[in-house]
């Protein structure tokens, strides 16, 4: 393989071209409504019922029949005989979303009416219908609730409570087999201090959680050396999963091998990308299962997540992709980039001001702690000035 980017990718192209690639999953699964928020479902949700399935009051107040209000007002009130039962003359007191008695059509609002001992004093006239809800007012039966393909809230869990549905038909959570490569790595279980020149292989647990909060399943690989039989095997082991993300050994160093085990294997359809940090991000398919190789510097590596990981793997699920969360605030300072690069810039907020942490370092993860967002500066810009208000895009 070439030890140089020959073509330098633009971020956008690169995940278009990805993303045409990936098939979703197609396994189904049905589970308690009670586990479904975050999941999607995998066919329509149909209405076995009305909703209400009664008439109900939409007032406190006085049920009876809106032809005994007639003419009704604050100066000229009609006499209505509490009872039990609803008749000519006669009105029943009834709550906010209790049944309608028989023989009334309509509820007066408490605000409208005096209590005279066992007569009330009508002071509005009604129309029939006037503050009752019809039977299946809120859901029709047989009405579609929820389309195939939709994100379920924890609200929509309320309503398929209502309807005494209390199971869903959802499609599996993707496995994400996540594949470390590095000969200066050590497992996060080496309990002593590190000999010079080794680390602590932290990528692969940020990795794992930001798959569980974006709807997969992590499947952990133990620590791959930098050998091409090596890699070769540690994705043959894994292709079962739905989709592999490795991290380390993308670039274009000698032992940078990953890329081209991918293209021997499957396609690879992107290595090098108009990205900062994160250019030696490669994108392909082995098996027809999408693979993102990011950096192994875990600043560089988390931004190739961001940008490529999590949209993939919400395509994988059958998910829509998860929006950012952007503040608007002020620039401190002055901050740079690389003309011809989507660059990330680290912020500090504070307030509605902030203030740059570093556009460079790919290697120092404790620059992402210490920040609380990015300002992404597109390709054809230089920076943004001190004072210029900014979109801060919130790290999760």
């Amino acid at each position: 393989m070439d030890r140089i980017f020959k073509e330098r990718m633009p971020v956008s192209q690169a995940k278009e071209k990805f993303l045409a690639s990936i098939v979703p999953l197609t396994r189904t699964e049905d589970i308690s409504i009670r586990d479904c928020p975050g999941r999607v479902l995998a066919t329509h949700t149909i209405a076995p019922r009305n909703v209400p399935h009664f008439r109900r009051s939409a007032m406190d107040g006085y049920a009876m029949r809106a032809a005994d209000t007639l003419g009704a007002s604050p100066l000229n009130p009609v006499m209505l005989q509490l009872s039990d039962v609803v008749e000519e003359g006669t009105c029943t007191r009834i709550g906010t979303g209790q049944h309608m008695p028989e023989g009334a059509d309509a509820v007066m609002m408490i605000e409208d009416t005096i209590s005279m001992g066992d007569m009330i004093e009508i002071r509005a006239q009604l129309h029939p219908g006037k503050n009752v809800g019809d039977i299946g007012e809120d859901i029709r039966k047989n009405e579609i609730l929820f389309n195939k393909g939709h994100l379920l809230r924890a609200c929509d869990v309320g309503v398929l409570a209502s309807l005494g549905i209390r199971e869903v038909k959802v499609y599996c959570k993707p496995v994400v087999a996540i594949i470390p490569v590095g000969d200066d790595l050590v497992p996060l279980s080496y309990t002593e201090l590190p000999s010079a020149g080794k680390n602590l292989e932290s990528n692969s647990l940020m990795i794992g959680l930001y798959v569980e909060q974006w709807g997969g399943v992590p499947k952990y690989h133990n620590i791959v050396p930098e050998d091409t039989a090596q890699i070769e095997q540690a994705i043959k082991e894994n292709i079962d999963a739905d989709m592999l993300i490795i991290s380390g050994g993308t670039s274009v160093g000698e032992k940078d091998f990953v890329p081209g085990v991918v293209a021997s294997r499957g396609e690879l359809l992107v290595h090098g990308v108009g990205l900062s940090p994160g250019k030696p991000t490669a994108l392909g398919l082995v098996n027809g299962k999408p693979v993102v190789c990011m950096p192994g510097y875990p600043a560089a590596g988390l931004v190739a997540l961001f940008v490529f990981g999590r949209p993939a793997l919400r395509k994988v699920a059958n998910a829509p992709d998860v929006p950012d969360v952007i503040v608007k605030a002020q620039l401190s300072s002055k901050v740079t980039s690389r003309e011809g690069y989507l660059s990330y810039a680290r912020v500090i907020l504070d307030g509605r001001t902030a203030h740059p942490l570093m556009t460079a370092g790919a290697g120092i993860l404790s620059s992402i702690a210490k920040s609380q967002g990015f300002v992404i500066i597109t390709e054809h810009v230089e920076g943004y000035e001190k004072d210029s208000e900014v979109d801060v895009v919130l790290i999760e």
